[in-house]
């Protein structure tokens, strides 16, 4: 039996409103029955948009690289490289990359899900 890997450049990167997104667990990458995850960049002075929510499960991220801010249910915390931050399950959600450097963050959610499955809030944005 062969242990199942996947390097994240070996996954197809989505241009996506403020990131670029690879799915590395997942029905096209690397398969798993209770969770999914994905790599994405943030360039500065970008935001993950539009802010959104999982109504069927909680996401957790971890951020690699850069720092930023994030807001959760319009509550506003800054993170940075070594963060990890719980979104609940229906929380309404966004990202913000407020540094010099890309962003890069790991997303891993629970169970699985896919951008289908998001619920889009296009008027809710970080406040001034």
């Amino acid at each position: 039996m062969s242990v199942p890997t996947l390097h994240e450049t070996e996954a197809a990167e989505l241009d996506l409103p403020g990131r670029h997104l690879r799915w590395l667990v997942a029905p096209d990458g690397l398969q798993a029955n209770h969770c999914s995850a994905c790599v994405i960049r943030v360039a500065p002075g970008e935001k993950v948009r539009p802010a959104h929510s999982h109504p069927n499960g909680e996401e957790v991220i971890y951020i690699v690289r850069g720092s930023g801010r994030v807001l959760v249910a319009g509550e506003v915390q800054a993170v940075r490289d070594g963060s990890a931050v719980v979104f609940p399950q229906g929380a309404v959600h966004m990202l913000h990359n407020t540094g010099n450097e890309e962003m890069k963050v790991v997303c891993f959610f629970a169970p699985p899900t896919s951008l289908e499955n998001y619920k889009m809030f296009e008027a809710v944005d970080f406040p001034e």
